[in-house]
């Protein structure tokens, strides 16, 4: 499979033929070029995608919740309300920026950047497709989980740097939280690591297939319940509710960006969005089959043999229907991350650090030694592999 977007287009004759056409006018190999032309026009678009995720992921919110108070929600702005998130940041951009006087102005205002930052820097290596990605590091998810963490540095610095009581207890609410979930998160993902047997992205789902029975999900019984103590650590890393205690509203105002106004304010929530739609992803790739499509459509081949297509174009309608099948589960997963959000009440500290320490970090550590010894004693085979097996066999002994 290709390995970038890049390695991805250079198996068409046009880009063939226009990186010669190119050297041959500049006078030097242009395929590096060429290759940083390529990765700056898709860093753009999965920027400007994901922002626009983010944004619709307010309007999500929104509709969500009224539809599960029996609301109606946003629908002034646009059809059914849609344009309301740029309303939203309109409003946002318009807003004067407002520093309080005894706040640290420099980590005041990085604050927020470096939310943002820790957040599009893993976008790198999120797997949309197996063609349509700007890195596969070997590295890939211990390089994400490693970024992902500077937004718990940035939600500090918010608290701390606004010279605010309310917002230094978000901020330390935060730091807290984030440092601690990523314990049994890290764990869970340790597991999965252990079943694929590498750390790039493309090793972790390439174990996997379209298929329900060859997910991770349903490798085993520890992978099973490793995908659940994954998932509520990813809402407490990314302050979702029951797990919002750093901006919890009826105790600390707004917690740890009580003082934050205009499009820095917006900045935080932007990175908080696209964050859930980040480890959605991850959860995808770990445990769901990734961008895996039932039947091997995603590869080409099938329509190449069966439709007589040429190569190129079925690798192309391949990178389509993989692009739709991990959308499609993230966003599922999306919904069930607000649809939590709007059903269950908030945790207190205690409880919340209870939860982490005294259960999901022990069935964590349980989970991946479960997935060690599973490997061990049944050759990394899956429990469907194995029913599969023994009713093969006891069907033809009888």
């Amino acid at each position: 499979m290709n390995s970038t977007v890049v390695s991805y287009f250079s198996q068409s004759n046009e880009l063939t033929s226009l990186i010669a056409g190119l050297s041959k006018l500049l006078g030097f190999d242009a395929s590096s070029l060429v290759a940083f032309i390529i990765f700056a026009i898709f860093a753009g678009i999965i920027v400007a995608v994901m922002a626009t995720i983010g944004g619709l992921g307010t309007y999500a919110e929104r509709k969500i919740s009224a539809d599960l108070q029996a609301r109606i929600g946003p629908n002034r702005v646009g059809p059914f309300g849609l344009l309301q998130f740029l309303a939203d940041g309109v409003k946002m951009i318009l807003k004067e920026d407002i520093i309080t006087s005894n706040a640290d102005k420099f980590t005041f205002n990085l604050a927020p950047v470096l939310c943002l930052v820790g957040v599009f820097a893993t976008l790198a290596v999120v797997p949309y497709s197996s063609g349509f990605m700007l890195a596969d590091l070997n590295v890939g998810i211990f390089y994400l989980v490693g970024m992902a963490s500077l937004v718990g540095v940035g939600v500090f610095l918010g608290g701390y740097a606004s010279n605010s009581k309310w917002s230094m207890l978000g901020g330390m609410r935060g730091a807290s939280q984030i440092i601690s979930y990523e314990i049994p998160a890290t764990l869970s993902i340790i597991a999965i690591v252990l079943l694929a047997g590498g750390l790039s992205m493309k090793t972790l789902i390439n174990g996997q297939g379209g298929a329900p029975q060859d997910w991770y999900l349903f490798h085993n019984p520890f992978a099973f319940m490793g995908f659940f103590v994954y998932f509520i650590s990813a809402l407490a890393e990314t302050n979702r509710a029951p797990f919002d205690l750093p901006e919890a509203e009826s105790e600390l105002v707004s917690g740890y960006h009580t003082e934050y106004t205009g499009m820095k304010f917006g900045l935080f929530a932007l990175a908080e969005y696209i964050e859930v739609f980040v480890v959605c992803g991850v959860a995808v790739a770990l445990f769901l089959g990734g961008y895996k499509v039932p039947f091997d459509l995603g590869s080409g081949q099938i329509l190449v043999e069966k439709l007589g297509l040429d190569g190129m174009i079925a690798q192309n309608i391949g990178q389509f229907l993989e692009l739709g099948s991990f959308f499609t589960k993230t966003l599922i997963l999306y919904y069930v991350v607000i649809w939590v959000r709007w059903t269950l009440p908030r945790l207190r500290v205690d409880q919340l650090m209870t939860l982490c320490w005294k259960y999901l970090t022990p069935i964590a550590l349980f989970n991946l030694i479960g997935c060690a010894v599973w490997m061990y004693a049944f050759n990394g085979k899956s429990i469907f592999t194995l029913l599969f097996h023994a009713a093969a066999s006891g069907g033809g002994h009888h």
